[in-house]
């Protein structure tokens, strides 16, 4: 049984980032980190604290496409072209194959997720240029454009010599590249001096910690959106399939901010005309049956200093593994009675 979940999960994971989209997603999720120190430099306030807000931004929404179009090609396409029959005339079950394209999905997404979180973090070292006597943070442009372009170069040249696939291989070189820039850029000083590790995660009252908590549990709303992608997929085509995620994934950021004003004015009489009263129902229906994604961004609480502790990070863990689970137990039941010959 675990053979056969791996399997179909490798299987699952290699031709998710072999996929375009995801190339083109991952490319423009690190373009989109990359300019917010020079976009973020015109605010009122304090301008790196509006840089880490849009990047955990974008990292969500990045994580959301990610979920909708690769959860959808794998299963969705698989069913149209009846290549899962193959899969099917073997001894697996159909909750094992469902599990699998999950957990494959759930991995590509990591990989994904880690390369725009090291992104994040190495222009959080870099800072917001806030005037134009501010100087770049060398290190931090030499290792991160050197594993940027590097994956590319290297990608295209093993491509065009050796026929490997392009997608694939500059995923994970860049996932490598880019890992070893970030702990290069904790070695190495602004001022091209060494220092200790530790010297980065004391900046800021240990603010580089709590990123790496939001970052983490970033990635869990990302794990939801592939297991929601997975069960709409098994009954739908691939653009309903990706409408439905991407309703389902926004009402979940707004539900609950919606509900609980909503639930405010009804407690103070405010609700009482046709509109005001179905505004509520669908905000009492959103917050109860769709994902709660701002238990996952946490980027107002950083902002506001608010530190995220050791037992908030279990609760909403536990959250998230309770939602995925019934995500996946909706997926097997839809699955188990499709039509697949």
């Amino acid at each position: 049984m675990f053979q056969q979940l791996l399997t179909i999960s490798r299987n699952t994971f290699t031709e998710s980032v072999r996929q375009p989209v995801f190339v083109v997603l991952v490319i423009a999720g690190t373009i989109g980190v990359w300019i917010l120190p020079f976009l973020a430099g015109y605010t009122f306030d304090d301008d790196n604290k509006f840089m880490i807000d849009m990047q955990l931004s974008t990292l969500l929404v990045i994580a959301g496409l990610i979920a909708a179009f690769t959860a959808t090609r794998v299963l969705t396409a698989e069913l149209e072209n009846k290549t899962v029959l193959t899969v099917m005339s073997k001894p697996v079950g159909r909750p094992m194959f469902v599990l699998g394209k999950f957990v494959g999905v759930a991995g590509a997404l990591f990989v994904a997720h880690w390369i725009l979180s090291a992104d994040m973090l190495l222009m959080i070292r870099h800072r917001v240029m806030e005037t134009a006597g501010d100087k770049f943070d060398g290190p931090v442009w030499v290792f991160g454009l050197g594993a940027f372009i590097g994956s590319l170069v290297g990608a295209a040249l093993v491509n065009y010599y050796y026929g490997w696939n392009f997608n694939s291989t500059f995923v994970f070189s860049y996932f490598s590249l880019n890992t070893l820039a970030w702990l290069l850029v904790l070695l190495i000083g602004k001022g091209w001096t060494f220092q200790s590790v530790m010297t980065e995660f004391r900046v800021d009252d240990g603010r580089l910690l709590q990123i790496l908590a939001a970052q983490g549990l970033l990635l869990q709303a990302g794990w939801i959106a592939v297991a929601i992608a997975i069960a709409v997929s098994a009954r739908l085509g691939q653009v309903m399939t990706i409408l439905v995620c991407a309703v389902i994934y926004l009402v979940g950021i707004v539900s609950d901010s919606m509900y609980h004003v909503l639930a405010r004015n009804k407690s103070f009489g405010e609700v009482d005309g046709f509109w005001e009263g179905f505004g509520y129902l669908f905000a009492t229906a959103a917050y109860r049956l769709t994902p709660n994604i701002q238990f996952l961004h946490l980027a107002d609480d950083l902002t506001q200093g608010n530190h995220i502790t050791g037992t908030y990070v279990m609760w909403v863990s536990a959250y998230t593994l309770v939602f995925i689970g019934a995500a996946l137990a909706l997926a097997v039941a839809l699955f188990q009675n499709r039509e697949i010959s």
